[in-house]
Formats: structure tokens, C-alpha cells, sequence
């Protein structure tokens, strides 16, 4: 079951290394393109839960286009020290972090009703998901050889 990658010609060690790239394409890629998929699903969920959510908190359109739009200043603002964060503890550890803070502020809008409080979670949501994208692509650099790294970050994005 090799996704996509031509077969070894010639070595041994080029054979071994398609095993090991197989089958660590196998175990990380599905995992990073779920995690992927959760990402833009919270971005994209805001506005389709619009309607309900006014109406049962009352916050205006105004403020809930603010709430939305705060998400991406967060994210901007904590983009560049996530990326050092993530060199300096590592990529496992730190996508981990992201995805468990993420999940708890995500959980905050549950207790959200008011304009503030919820352009409060949205710009804390904005920052917990800093640094997810680019720590995924620098996550599969460490594991993936520039022969098949193309491949792999194509059954990412796709």
C-alpha cells in the first residue's frame, strides 16, 4: 500500500527507506489532515452557528462580526512566537499543545453571553490555534525526505 511513491530501483537502502516512508505516511498524515480539517471547521462553523447564536445570547451583528473577525488578529499576533515556541520545544510537543488549548478555549464558547466575552474566546481561540499550519509542515519535514515531501504535502492541502 504505497501511497503514490515510485518503486526503489536499485539499493537496498532505497527500498527500506520507501518502507519506512510508507509507513510513516501512513500513521502522521491522516492524523495531521484530521487535525487540518478541525481547524478550518472552527473557522468555518462561526458563521453557520450565526443565527443561533444571536438569538440565544443577543449579541448584535456588530459584535459578531467583530467576534469573528478578532479570531485572525489573534492569530496574526501569535503566529511568530508559536513558530519559535514550536523550534525550540518541538513539533510533537507543540502541535499537542495546540490542539489541547485549542480544544479547551473552543469549550469556552459554551459559557459565552455577552458581546465581550465572546470577542474575548475568539481572540483567545485565534491565539491557541497560532502556529498549527506552519508546525504541521515543519512536523512532516522532519519526518518526510525532500523526494517525498511534495507527495505528502499534496495529501495534506488536498
Amino acid at each position: 500500500m504505497n501511497p503514490g511513491f515510485p518503486p526503489a530501483q536499485g539499493t537496498a537502502d532505497d527500498a527500506v527507506l520507501d518502507r519506512a516512508i510508507t509507513k510513516a505516511a501512513w500513521r502522521l498524515v491522516p492524523v495531521l489532515i484530521a487535525m487540518y480539517m478541525l481547524s478550518y471547521l472552527d473557522r468555518a462553523n462561526i458563521g453557520f452557528a450565526k443565527q443561533a447564536f444571536q438569538s440565544s445570547t443577543g449579541v448584535s451583528e456588530a459584535a459578531f462580526a467583530f467576534g469573528a473577525s478578532i479570531f485572525f488578529i489573534g492569530y496574526a499576533l501569535f503566529e511568530f512566537p508559536s513558530n519559535l515556541a514550536l523550534h525550540k520545544v518541538g513539533a510533537r510537543r507543540w502541535l499537542a499543545r495546540i490542539m489541547i488549548t485549542w480544544g479547551c478555549v473552543a469549550s469556552m464558547m459554551l459559557f459565552t453571553k455577552s458581546d465581550t466575552s465572546f470577542s474575548v474566546v475568539r481572540f483567545l481561540l485565534g491565539a491557541a490555534e497560532a502556529g498549527f499550519f506552519p508546525g504541521a509542515i515543519l512536523y512532516m519535514t522532519y519526518w518526510f525526505p525532500s523526494k517525498a515531501r511534495g507527495r505528502i504535502l499534496g495529501l495534506f492541502y488536498y
